[in-house]
């Protein structure tokens, strides 16, 4: 391959620069003498399909630490564009001093297999039991099962897919809140072969008779 020599490079020092990285607000407590609370994760991923596993990393100094470690459940609640203010108010203040729900103006509701609340307005509602707790340096990485999910309705078409690109989807990168932008294809489309299209004969009238001419 010929060698590219307009690119670039800067050698920068280690550091936590992936991105962009989803931003979820994670709900726990309201159980074992708990309020329920809520914090702002933007280190969250996808750790396993089956079981199917996630993670969320939260400093121990944080108030939703205790909370975690102690009742061993949350429920992770993927925001849309309509509580990124929410999002960030949940995220500098702490619930130690705040009711964060009343605060964010979010409704708690009922999960299903967890005790802690889900966030109503949020379109995705992931509800989780920890199965380990990894103390890997500033951050914990709680790694847990997810056990339900709940889906809003709006966001589910006519053939039971969920669109949830129609809720408008939050990114976090270097400090700053971004919204997702348009879909640029499904998964392998880089190797789907196109669909020749047949285009139907043309009809043309000429004294009274009808021609069929090749597209």
């Amino acid at each position: 391959m010929p060698k590219r020599t307009d690119i670039k490079k800067q050698s920068w020092k280690p550091g936590n620069i992936l991105s962009p990285v989803p931003v979820v607000l994670v709900s726990c407590g309201g159980t074992r003498g708990w309020k329920p609370n809520l914090i702002t994760i933007a280190w969250t991923g996808n750790v396993c399909s089956d079981p199917p596993l996630l993670s969320i990393s939260v400093r121990p100094e944080r108030y939703s630490y205790d909370i975690i470690e102690t009742t061993r459940e949350f429920v992770v609640n993927v925001p849309s564009l309509g509580q990124a203010k929410a999002v960030d108010w949940c995220g500098v203040v702490s619930g130690r001093s705040e009711d964060k729900f009343a605060g964010a103006g979010l409704t708690p509701a009922a999960a299903l297999k967890v005790q802690c609340p889900i966030v109503l307005e949020c379109p995705l509602n992931i509800e989780c039991r920890v199965r380990e707790s990894l103390k890997l340096g500033s951050h914990t990485m709680f790694v847990a099962e997810v056990v339900a999910v709940q889906v809003s309705s709006a966001l589910i078409d006519a053939s039971g897919r969920l669109v949830l690109e129609k809720g408008g989807l939050l990114a976090f990168a270097h400090g700053q809140y971004f919204a997702l932008g348009r879909c640029l294809g499904r998964f392998g489309f880089s190797v789907q072969k196109s669909k020749k299209r047949t285009r139907p004969p043309i009809r043309v009238k000429t004294a009274g008779r009808v021609l069929k001419k090749k597209s």
